[in-house]
């Protein structure tokens, strides 16, 4: 909870990604309120007040979890509203002439999106969907200890700059309003 607030703050891009992993840690430990207790949050130095706040962070997500079905797999609502917004951010980024940089970066990395549709990924997804999939694929990658291909590497390296350009944006827009015309 203390690391979601300060990255839903600061860069929603990282927030979305540690979200999911929230949700995979969650089912790592069988949806579990006292496994997550015991074996993940006493592991932190946090104080009792704070180890409460957590524990009751983590019980609210299982309980959404199990009433909205993703109790094995798939996103929180709250995680996919957070997706849609960065979704409908991007249309808007790419739609008007004043980000031509952005535009830049989206063309920069569409091949690799294209690429990893090819390979695999979810044609249905929007295109902000397979970019956040590879970054957290990728991610798992690296904490398994698992190569990751020079090419894959150059792909994400792009990818990260590009959610981030719209990370940055989506900032400015809560805290200033972007004018899109």
């Amino acid at each position: 909870m203390l690391i979601a607030n300060e990255l839903r703050k600061t860069n929603i891009a990282e927030y979305l990604l540690y979200m999911w992993q929230v949700e995979d840690t969650i089912r790592a430990f069988g949806c579990s309120i006292s496994r997550i207790r015991r074996e993940y949050i006493d592991r932190f130095d946090y104080d009792d007040e704070q180890k409460e706040d957590e524990a009751d962070w983590f019980g609210n997500l299982i309980r959404m979890m199990n009433q909205e079905g993703c109790r094995e797999q798939g996103h929180l609502q709250i995680n996919k509203v957070t997706m849609q917004t960065l979704i409908e951010l991007h249309a808007q980024l790419l739609a008007s002439p004043k980000f031509p940089f952005y535009n830049a970066a989206y063309y920069k990395v569409l091949p690799y999106i294209v690429e990893l549709r090819n390979h695999g990924a979810d044609k249905s997804e929007n295109e902000i969907e397979t970019c956040f999939n590879a970054l957290y694929g990728t991610m798992l990658l690296r904490l398994q200890k698992k190569d990751i291909t020079p090419s894959t590497q150059a792909a994400v390296k792009e990818i990260t700059t590009f959610i981030g350009m719209l990370s940055d944006y989506y900032k400015k827009d809560k805290e200033e309003g972007l004018k899109f015309e």
